[in-house]
């Protein structure tokens, strides 16, 4: 299994995907070795334009300015990585080294807003913070999946009902890489690279369906990077495994 999914990392890009597309969002296991290092692989091949990246607010691109994109060192203290909360930046470096030449955007939503979704009352006589942003209609059958998913994410250690609210949040999360990777492709002309973790890669709810709902006719391929077999029909134009991270359980902070 291990070796198989290993061999997927030599498959060249031009062998998964229709070249020509506009935006390329490549998905990741966050903690993942292999993930990151078949991204940087994928991006010395498509020599974007512009890399969007979800770890990365604007600000902290432009902390980054004039910073030479293999200079790891560098490039971790001006994002100031250490206190942002994602894994160690050692993971990222090769992704900015493989493309020196792209501009860099933030697609990161500012934390106070998500936090304003993430925690608004449902129903609440105030305005919901997700109001002015364009996002793509919601059924409530596919809102009811995505909140399945939230609550098996989040180890059936919240009510359900709260659920609805991290839906809002990674939407919301879309809508900002989304938007950002409209913009980096307005102002480079593509190609245009976004790297995020593989729930926000998926072609039905997230930034790919965005980006069809806010720019239509712009094309967009999808990578989707997995920890074991993909689920028939997964919601990318290609879905990659890669070898389990031995982690500790997420969930056995809610059993103690």
């Amino acid at each position: 299994m291990i070796r198989a999914a290993l061999a997927l990392l030599l498959i060249p890009m031009s062998a998964l995907s229709q070249e020509g597309a506009d935006i390329v969002v490549l998905g990741e296991v966050h903690d993942s070795a292999e993930a990151h290092a078949r991204q940087a692989e994928l991006v010395a091949e498509i020599v974007p334009a512009a890399l969007v990246f979800e770890m990365l607010t604007a600000d902290q691109v432009a902390a980054a300015e004039g910073i030479d994109l293999t200079d790891a060192d560098a490039l971790a203290a001006a994002f100031a990585w250490a206190d942002s909360g994602w894994p160690d930046f050692a993971l990222y470096s090769p992704i900015f080294a493989a493309a020196p030449e792209a501009a860099l955007y933030g697609g990161s939503a500012p934390r106070d807003l998500v936090t304003a979704v993430a925690t608004h009352p449902p129903g609440a006589a105030n305005a919901s913070p997700m109001r002015g942003y364009d996002l793509p209609p919601l059924s409530g059958a596919d809102r009811a999946v995505l909140m399945d998913e939230q609550f098996e994410a989040h180890c059936r250690a919240m009510p359900r009902e709260m659920m609805g609210r991290m839906v809002d949040a990674q939407r919301l999360r879309d809508w900002w890489m989304a938007d950002a990777a409209l913009l980096a492709l307005e102002e480079t002309g593509g190609p245009v690279v976004v790297i995020a973790g593989t729930g926000h890669a998926r072609a039905d709810f997230g930034v790919p369906a965005v980006i069809a709902h806010l720019a239509p006719g712009t094309s967009v391929w999808t990578l989707g990077q997995v920890e074991g077999a993909a689920p028939p029909g997964a919601p990318f134009d290609s879905v990659e495994a890669v070898p389990p991270v031995d982690r500790p359980n997420p969930c056995a902070a809610f059993a103690e």
